[in-house]
């Protein structure tokens, strides 16, 4: 018993780590979230495999329900991967994807990674606010990496795919040799497909317990900030009534 537990642990670790390619991507819930071009590969070794996974609420269940099946966790293992998963992935204020990459060739030079790609939702588009800074590296074989685009709108507020069909993340012709000629490439998954909501149970109680506590330490530091505020301003006032009762007694 303690041997299972050790290696699911050592598992879980792993997973969380490379969070799609552990994953059964003969799963049709998973594949249908993954995108994937291959292009050049015309004779001169040059080529570029490039595959977008979104991290939509159906691939999220998917992927702790395909885990657990897999490497057959107690109910607690599960719900340990996924407060660490959906911890990781933040989908609170992010909206995450997994970039895979394969370069054959010429080497891919993408510094800085996120003037090269881009997400859009309806006529407006979004940078990412932030990605694993390995993909800013030379690129020759494969990397992969996380990138977060904001889940709200920074002018307005509002939630990005709030009302949205679909999002679409455009990928720069110009970072590769490859792509050269070619055009930038199109990603466009449909959301009217992604059902239902990400499961709750205790993992969702643990998130929100940090959320909580997060929100409860700003509160702290806010208010101790108005207070010394206000202190300063009631020394100010003190000093200020003081001197007007002196004058006035003169």
């Amino acid at each position: 018993m303690l041997t299972r537990r050790l290696t699911a642990s050592l598992l879980l670790l792993l997973i969380i780590c490379l969070p799609t390619f552990a994953a059964d991507q003969e799963d049709p819930v998973l594949r249908a979230w993954s995108h994937e071009i291959k292009t050049g590969d015309d004779g001169s070794g040059q080529s570029l495999n490039l595959k977008i996974t979104y991290y939509s609420n159906e691939y999220v269940n998917a992927l702790i329900t395909s885990e657990a099946e897999k490497n057959l966790w107690t109910a607690d293992e599960m719900e340990n991967y996924k407060y660490t998963l959906l911890k990781n992935l933040n989908l609170a204020e992010c909206i995450p994807f997994h970039v895979d990459i394969y370069v054959r060739g010429m080497p891919m030079y993408p510094n800085p990674f996120d003037k090269h790609i881009t997400l859009r939702v309806g006529k407006k588009t979004y940078s990412p606010i932030d990605y694993d800074k390995r993909l800013n590296f030379k690129i020759l074989g494969p990397r992969d990496g996380m990138v977060y685009f904001p889940r709200y709108d920074p002018k307005t507020g509002k939630e990005i795919l709030d009302g949205a069909k679909d999002l679409r993340i455009v990928f720069d012709s110009s970072v590769s040799y490859a792509l050269m000629g070619k055009g930038d490439i199109l990603w466009v998954w449909d959301l009217t497909k992604d059902r239902g909501q990400i499961a709750g149970g205790r993992a969702a109680d643990r998130l929100e317990a940090d959320r909580l506590i997060k929100r409860s330490d700003k509160i702290k530091a806010d208010r101790e900030a108005l207070q010394k505020q206000l202190d300063e301003l009631n020394k100010e006032y003190n000093e200020v009534n003081s001197r007007i009762d002196e004058l006035q007694s003169n």
